[in-house]
């Protein structure tokens, strides 16, 4: 089994793939110890052929990748592909397109919620994919046969997969379903790591604007150096640590050294003095520039249980149509629905306002009631007092 290390033997891979309609891809990489992925391994796959790219080879441009990851006339298949779209972003600054991810795919087809490429190989194909190799260090040279073998799977049997699954969305009259699922891999949003915005994946455990305003500003120099030493975030200071320091709002470096979160001796580094520097920014941010703090509102009476009937209705749409029930809705959508019929969630709109949203309003207000039919779960039209016709159902759908 050849693995391309020259740039000269990639150009020639990437042209050849480039004349088919898709390409199926996988990346093997390592981030435990770093901020940004460490790329290893690339395996991509055509209609009639295979590679396996030593990312880590001495002398080697990834130049022909990226022109064919930008390439519009050719789909990029990928299976659960945030990961692998990151590092494409991260080192090629572009993101593949046109996208097909078959994970999501499968959850549209109705093979259940984040299925593992594994499990989807065998369902889809029959073959048995061996594990072994899935966690070994994939940037000691040289690899082993197995671990390529196991490289090659990720991307040889995609291809079956993704000609099943690509046949039966168009079947059912899906495949835009998919598309709609592929803006939010497709947004630069969903992988740029603005310092700014650090504290946005941070737990709300603030109450007052100006804590905000010092948390903001401690995950802003935490997110800058951790890029900059590439490292993990936990690596420069934890998130326990944030929170502590938002709320004590330490000024100097004798302050800092009181908090429980800060390990001796740290208030004297250069670190320290940046945490220090980074509250007084903080405590100077005008009120009227930090962000508004989200005000816990009260649930209506009665949205519990309209909440725990939505989860009802959402499973049984979700067996009745073959869909997962995590692509329909979340449940943040059931919640907001049960306190708003305007609410602004992705459940209200598109395919799955016709599939679910629809149901999900008339069920709040009482116009469609749950029930028992047999073994199943019907929704029951109170106007006319039957069953909606499942058929209407998967048309409205469709």
């Amino acid at each position: 089994m050849n693995v391309i290390t020259k740039t000269s033997d990639l150009a020639e891979a990437c042209k050849r793939l480039a004349a088919h309609d898709y390409v199926t891809v996988d990346t093997e990489f390592l981030r435990e110890s770093t901020f940004w992925p460490k790329l290893c391994v690339i395996q991509m796959a055509g209609p009639d052929m295979s590679f396996i790219v030593d990312a880590l080879a001495d002398g080697l441009s990834l130049d022909p990748f990226f022109e064919l990851m930008a390439d519009r006339n050719v789909t990029k298949v990928f299976h659960a592909a945030r990961q692998d779209v990151e590092i494409v972003y991260h080192l090629g600054k572009l993101i593949p397109a046109p996208l097909f991810d078959s994970q999501v795919a499968a959850m549209v087809c109705g093979f259940g919620d984040s299925i593992s490429y594994d499990q989807l190989v065998y369902k889809v194909t029959g073959a048995q994919i061996d594990k072994s190799s899935r966690f070994t260090d994939w940037s000691r040279r040289p690899l082993t046969q197995k671990q390529l073998e196991y490289a090659l799977a990720d991307v040889t049997h995609l291809r079956d997969v993704y000609q099943f699954l690509k046949a039966n969305l168009a079947e059912q009259g899906r495949s835009h379903w998919v598309q709609d699922e592929m803006e939010i891999l497709t947004s630069e949003n969903t992988y740029r790591s603005e310092p700014e915005n650090a504290w946005k994946r941070l737990k709300m455990r603030v109450r007052k604007p100006k804590e905000l305003a010092v948390m903001m500003e401690v995950a802003a120099w935490r997110e800058k150096e951790a890029q900059s030493r590439n490292v993990p975030r936990n690596r420069v200071i934890k998130d326990d640590a944030i929170y502590e320091i938002a709320s004590q709002q330490p000024d100097d470096a004798e302050k800092l050294s009181r908090l429980r979160t800060i390990p001796k001796g740290f208030e004297r580094s250069k670190s320290g003095e940046a945490i220090v520097n980074a509250v007084k920014r903080g405590q100077a941010i005008p009120k009227e520039q930090i962000p508004r703090l989200p005000k816990g509102k009260p649930a209506p009476d009665g949205s519990a249980a309209a909440v725990d009937l939505l989860k009802v209705l959402l499973k049984m749409v979700s067996e009745s149509h073959g869909v997962a029930a995590k692509v329909i809705a979340t449940v943040d959508d059931l919640e907001k629905i049960a306190a708003d019929d305007e609410a602004d969630v992705a459940a209200l709109k598109g395919w799955r306002m016709e599939l679910f949203g629809q149901l999900a309003l008339k069920l709040k207000l009482g116009k469609v009631a749950l029930a028992f039919k047999g073994r199943k779960i019907v929704a029951i039209d109170q106007e006319t007092s039957t069953p909606p016709a499942e058929d209407n159902l998967t048309h409205a759908a469709e």
